[in-house]
């Protein structure tokens, strides 16, 4: 039996008839007494975070819920369903659709931020270096809808500063944001400011996660989008709706 309990090995949850436990605490302690943002945090952490920490961790999931239809993830959870997919299975579709290019800067900014922070050459050097190693998008600056600023960036900005005066947080990778900032301005010549991934990755960072929970917390945010998108897509109805209106065709490139 020993060989088949071992299969699995987890600190995440313990249970037997009539018990469970969640990082070592009784369900029915947690029900009723923690947020599901601070029970986010305790399933992947393993702590409970403190009030600052929690404020600030919630407003980042708050923040990217939603970008439209003309987001991939979100158009493929409303195509899905007008295919007959259940909700389930629409979410499973679009949150699938969220990969390196859509969906991946958060993480991306991360790692960036930690390269930074890393590199014994200073900013200049250190962006160099990873424009040579990952291409010249920096991860977290610039939208492609949203000029010249998202909107949502400079109110996470904010509540950044609000959360270290409260102790949630340094402001170490706000500063190293904050100077990538300043240094795409210089070589652009122009204004390339934060966008919601830079931003959410901020306080990621600042919160001790991981670069790729900065992606799965990215899609737990989304999926509340992509949920509240496929039901209304569910009750607008529709069938088979592709990417386009079939009145419209695609450019053939053949000969």
């Amino acid at each position: 039996m020993s060989n088949v309990a071992d299969w699995w090995k987890t600190a995440i949850i313990d249970m037997e008839p009539g018990r469970i436990e969640l990082r070592g605490h009784p369900i029915q302690d947690l029900i009723g007494h923690l947020s599901f943002p601070e029970m986010i945090w305790l399933m992947v952490r393993g702590d409970k975070p403190t009030p600052a920490q929690a404020r600030l961790f919630e407003v980042a999931l708050v923040s990217a819920v939603d970008h439209g239809p003309q987001a991939p993830s979100i158009a493929a959870a409303r195509m899905a369903v007008t295919c007959g997919l259940p909700l389930n299975n629409a979410m499973a579709s679009a949150v699938n659709m969220l990969g390196d290019v859509h969906g991946g800067a958060g993480e991306q900014a991360v790692e960036l931020f930690h390269h930074i922070e890393a590199h014994p050459a200073g900013l200049d050097i250190a962006l160099n270096d990873w424009i040579s190693e990952h291409g010249k998008i920096i991860p977290g600056f610039g939208h492609r809808f949203h000029t010249p600023t998202d909107p949502r960036a400079p109110r996470l900005m904010e509540l950044v500063h609000e959360a270290i005066e409260a102790g949630a947080c340094e402001g170490r990778y706000l500063q190293i944001a904050q100077r990538v900032e300043a240094e795409i301005a210089h070589r652009k010549s122009r204004p390339i400011p934060m966008n919601i991934d830079g931003a959410t990755a901020v306080i990621f960072a600042e919160l001790g996660f991981a670069p790729p929970l900065a992606r799965g917390l990215f899609c737990l945010s989304r999926s509340v989008g992509i949920l509240a998108h496929a039901w209304e897509q569910i009750q607008q109805g529709g069938r088979n709706k592709g990417p386009i209106p079939p009145g419209y065709l695609w450019t053939y490139i053949g000969d």
